[in-house]
């Protein structure tokens, strides 16, 4: 029985290994810490390779370089580790919840959220056939306090008109993110931290760069519209989701906000 238990601990020990090292390689693939992430693997297997063939001396060498070499990959690894806790504890809650609910463990949740996501996606929308720029930017569960206080603060009901009018080129308010939690508008004018990922094409400018940072630090969505393309962006993650239609994308983001 003993045997049975191992064997099963074992495989579990696998899977769970296998898991978090795809995560890994999933949030640094595409950036320049791929490389020092890959090279950390092949030095832990040769390690681990010395240890099993018993060459000691070469074996302790690598055991401290490993062991001091932590500490430096925290700071190395800072953001990916602060985009990969946020992964975990944020972006799979919904999920979490979804599976809970299934089990009966949580009931009478509610299924849809109260942003008016169609107004928002309507406003980008028209935004985009005038190429008005445009940043908006939606709260999940991390809070955004520390960049609402670079802004102006408001408190004004989600609609189509107010968007437009916030974002026409003439409007004092239009230059930088506005932020939207729940079915409000909390803050416009918002100064956003932007993106340290060398490999993003050139053609993005700094909304597009703005609303990767704040996706990458926080587990907030945001809607890019490009003034010189009129081009519709939806951003989560740090990464651009892919959409085909207007509607395809309301119901993207009213998923990720459940």
């Amino acid at each position: 029985m003993d045997l049975i238990n191992l064997r099963i601990l074992d495989i579990l020990d696998i899977v769970l290994v296998a898991f978090l090292l795809y995560y890994i390689y999933k949030l640094v693939k595409g950036t320049a810490a791929i490389n020092i992430f890959i090279g950390i693997v092949m030095i832990y297997l040769v390690w681990k390779l010395t240890q099993f063939l018993a060459m000691e001396m070469l074996s302790s060498v690598l055991g401290e370089f490993i062991g001091v070499g932590m500490f430096a990959l925290i700071v190395v690894f800072q953001q990916e580790i602060r985009k990969f806790l946020l992964m975990i504890g944020s972006t799979n809650f919904g999920r979490r919840r979804k599976f809970l609910r299934q089990l009966k463990f949580i009931r009478d949740a509610p299924e849809d959220s109260v942003t008016n996501i169609t107004a928002i996606v309507t406003a980008c929308s028209e935004m985009a056939k005038t190429h008005t720029g445009a940043l908006i930017i939606i709260k999940r569960s991390t809070s955004l306090d520390f960049v609402k206080t670079s802004g102006d603060a408001m408190d004004v009901l989600v609609n189509t008109p107010i968007i437009e009018s916030i974002f026409y080129k003439n409007s004092p308010l239009h230059d930088g993110a506005m932020i939207i939690e729940d079915n409000s508008i909390v803050a416009t004018r918002v100064i956003l931290p932007v993106t340290n990922d060398n490999n993003m094409p050139l053609r993005f400018g700094l909304r597009h760069r703005a609303a990767v940072g704040i996706s990458e630090k926080t587990d907030a969505l945001a809607l890019v519209v490009s003034e010189e393309t009129g081009k519709l962006s939806y951003i989560k993650n740090g990464e651009f989701v892919i959409f085909k239609t207007e509607e395809e994308l309301i119901e993207k983001i009213k998923r990720d906000l459940v």
